[in-house]
């Protein structure tokens, strides 16, 4: 079972070899996820009813490169690509055919894991900002953010935040109440790549309770990780 699992995602599986497609399913599907596994990118483009896909590039008939374009063509649903190919033109050819992620071989089950939480959930985001744009600001209490000019005030003063801060609060504040935990919010604010130490969290939390002018607006949860509140100077 992954830790941290919070979502059951449908899954094409697109991988050839059989002995890292059939432990990866079991794990997959352990870990609560809906897996259809196939062993050709043919096979990948006639699949149906998935919500991401997991895309090995060496494929003994198309490359996966190629089925990664063919994919984006016609769909945008989440791509992660796996592959043992870990030079740098690799990466950034799959990403700019229209790959959201890329994993190389051998990976662990909990980073996939994260990346696969990373990925669903930027994608539903972006569904959301398209079906329902932002274009009220958020108003808590004194609080004021505006997420499409990316402005915040308090008590009707613009607070000078930087990108990431802006990017943390927003994050923070799209629930109020809510408990996020720290791997939630590094793989929103920062990236499903980053394995640099969290402390950077600690520090911007920091930062953005100074700037608003009370540590009361965010609430530290030991062990797990931080509640934006509805405070009231």
């Amino acid at each position: 079972m992954f830790a941290g699992q919070d979502v059951s995602v449908q899954l094409l599986l697109v991988e050839d070899d059989r002995s890292i497609a059939v432990p990866l399913v079991a794990t997959l599907e352990a870990a609560g996820h809906e897996v259809i596994h196939v062993t050709t990118g043919s096979a990948a483009l006639d699949a149906k009813g998935y919500d991401l896909v997991l895309l090995d590039i060496g494929l003994p008939d198309i490359d996966g490169h190629e089925v990664c374009r063919r994919l984006r063509a016609v769909s945008s649903v989440p791509v992660i690509i796996l592959t043992a190919r870990g030079d740098e033109f690799d990466r950034v050819l799959g990403l700019e055919l229209g790959a959201d992620d890329y994993v190389t071989k051998p990976f662990s089950a909990r980073e996939l894991q994260a990346r696969i939480r990373a990925v669903s959930r930027r994608y539903r985001a972006g569904e959301t900002t398209l079906n329902s744009p932002d274009d009220v600001p958020q108003q808590v209490g004194s609080l004021s953010i505006d997420r499409r000019a990316r402005r915040v005030f308090v008590d009707g003063d613009e607070l000078e935040l930087t990108a990431k801060e802006f990017d943390l609060l927003a994050f923070l504040a799209e629930d109020p109440g809510a408990v996020r935990s720290r791997l939630d919010i590094m793989e929103a604010v920062w990236d499903s790549n980053w394995f640099g130490p969290t402390k950077t969290l600690d520090v911007h939390i920091a930062a953005l309770r100074r700037k608003l002018g009370s540590p009361d607006w965010i609430t530290a949860i030991r062990s797990v990780g931080f509640r934006f509140e509805r405070f009231q100077p």
